[in-house]
């Protein structure tokens, strides 16, 4: 089967990763990729906003399934025009058409969806320039630490949390006034602060039948200890251990399963990846936000211990087959630790040459690249965030000391890293 995935980061090199290990895949092209995905298939260099560019990429090489890896050409509406376009609409498509991308494109229709179909989430108010009076009145009568949302995608930067009144209501007035994130924040949600625990719980749908991956702990914040500013993930582990088979019955019960019927009673269109951002409150799952597409870091220790065939989960998603596969998890730990350029997640410098990556890691660690680039036949950084190493354990532990053990032997410029990942389920086995 001829496949198309589109994306360029650590995600999408997990991805081609497994893909390229399927009996279906013959050829996998990655655009645009990078120097890692470079080793799984074809990277082409194609911008993936340019639905034109695609569309005649995929009649060129007869494309017979495209995977969406980021969000952006999905809240575009990629899907649709894939099934407004003839010689495109018969190709296997995996990603949510431009209804369903709203879930992670619209914090305020997130929001809606979910009060509509009852699944737990925060209180929340939205606000917009005209009721912006209001909006200030609100956050001065609300409990302390309040959540702003920019409602639209901000690059993952678009949510603060407040400690004080006058934080609140300056951010609030940067967001809507000063369009702080652009067109993303011309609506804000106000949310309550819920205290607890985050997990990310993954499903793959055809809109009405779902298999839920494996579940995953990203780690945010930028310094060991979970301090420092956020980042767009510095590390992740799965499985996670308070996500006991009673709590994932919670999350199914209460979460999952009211998602996919409420996606199929309001007729959205929906084959592919589901992000559930979750928190447990002293027992009890609530959803902080939905994606329409894996996440990242995670991606990079879900897929690794995902056993079943990718290419043929996705097959069976785009015929509604979802009921008849039998998903197979390989029961280890596996963890991943990023690698960040020195300044990451402010300004950083790039174009430092990359040393370690010759593979020489034994079977229990794979590294994923992120963002890398060629530059004179040298594979050289070109992100903040740079390449992860996932590793396998029989516990959290083991898999995190193993890829520090491989993450010793590479080195750039700069090169930072935190060494305590999963370090709240230390000497915990699942």
């Amino acid at each position: 089967m001829r496949i198309l995935l589109l994306g360029s980061g650590g995600r999408e090199h997990a991805l081609a990763w497994k893909l390229n290990q399927s009996v279906w895949t013959n050829p996998l092209y990655i655009a645009p990729g990078n120097p890692g995905t470079a080793k799984c298939g074809i990277n082409v260099q194609l911008d993936i906003t340019d639905f034109e560019a695609i569309r005649k990429f995929c009649i060129l090489e007869k494309i017979e399934m495209v995977i969406v890896g980021p969000e952006e050409p999905l809240v575009n509406g990629l899907f649709d025009f894939f099934k407004a376009t003839p010689e495109l609409e018969k190709i296997y498509f995996i990603g949510p058409s431009k209804a369903g991308a709203q879930l992670e494109g619209s914090k305020a229709f997130a929001k809606a969806f979910m009060h509509r179909h009852g699944i737990p989430t925060a209180n929340y108010r939205e606000f917009t320039r005209e009721n912006y009076e209001d909006g200030v009145k609100y956050l001065q009568e609300h409990s302390l630490p309040i959540v702003l949302k920019a409602d639209g995608l901000a690059a993952g930067k678009g949510v603060v949390i407040c400690q004080s009144y006058v934080e609140a209501i300056a951010e609030f007035e940067l967001m809507i006034q000063e369009a702080k994130f652009g067109e993303a924040s011309k609506k804000v949600v106000v949310e309550d602060f819920l205290s607890g625990i985050e997990l990310s719980v993954f499903a793959i749908t055809d809109g009405k039948n779902y298999l839920i991956l494996p579940e995953a702990k990203d780690y945010k914040r930028v310094g060991e200890g979970d301090k420092g500013l956020m980042t767009g993930g510095m590390g992740a582990v799965s499985p996670v251990p308070f996500a006991t088979p009673g709590f994932m019955h919670k999350i199914e019960q209460r979460i999952i399963r009211p998602t996919i019927e409420g996606i199929f009673k309001e007729g959205i269109e929906y084959t592919g990846f589901i992000f559930f951002g979750l928190i447990n409150v002293n027992g009890d799952p609530y959803v902080i936000e939905y994606n329409c597409r894996l996440g990242d870091p995670e991606t990079e220790v879900v897929i690794p211990r995902l056993e079943t065939d990718l290419v043929g989960l996705c097959i069976a998603a785009t015929q509604q087959e979802l009921d008849k596969v039998d998903l197979r998890v390989d029961k280890r730990a596996a963890a991943t630790i990023m690698a960040v350029s020195k300044g990451y997640p402010m300004g950083y410098e790039k174009g430092f040459a990359i040393d370690g990556l010759d593979g020489k890691y034994g079977k229990q660690s794979l590294v994923f690249q992120a963002g890398t680039t060629e530059s004179e036949k040298k594979t050289v950084t070109q992100g903040g965030r740079v390449l992860c190493v996932t590793s396998f354990g029989e516990n959290i532990e083991d898999a995190v000391n193993t890829s520090l053990d491989v993450l010793d032997h590479i080195y750039y410029e700069g090169i930072y890293y935190r060494t305590d990942i999963g370090f709240e389920f230390k000497q915990t086995n699942h």
